[in-house]
């Protein structure tokens, strides 16, 4: 009697598995995106913030605090509550209510996603000097 081995079966359960993997990581990229927020210019009365988030992230609003490095407290305060979240970038520009900054002030400002708690979902803090 003679035995004849299959040698293409393992190479066909390696290909599978392949597929399958490659399926699975390739669906769950999206939801692995990450939830980012950026300072990308500062004016007189408004803020441009670069941002990216997932729609399941609950994103409720962008909001912003502008004041001294030093201080206790942000002298001007901003809410945007347009979100797109579609895991790709977005800019937004958030209007601030408080003093206006002037020419060569040095502000820090910081930005961030938050949900409709008021809970942080990412976050961005940065000193900046008017133009």
């Amino acid at each position: 009697m003679v035995t004849t081995r299959n040698y293409r079966r393992p190479a066909l359960v390696a290909a599978a598995l392949g597929a399958m993997t490659l399926a699975v990581v390739s669906t769950a990229a999206p939801a692995l995106a990450a939830n980012s927020i950026d300072v990308g210019g500062l004016g007189p009365v408004n803020v441009q913030v670069n941002y990216s988030c997932d729609d399941r992230a609950e994103v409720a609003a962008v909001k912003v605090m502008v004041g001294a490095p030093e201080a206790d407290g942000p002298s001007a305060i901003g809410e945007q509550t347009e979100v797109a979240c579609t895991g790709d970038q977005q800019t937004t520009v958030v209007t601030l209510n408080g003093a206006p900054l002037g020419p060569g002030q040095t502000v820090q400002v910081r930005a961030a996603l938050v949900d409709h708690a008021d809970t942080v979902i990412s976050g961005t803090a940065k000193v900046v000097t008017l133009g």
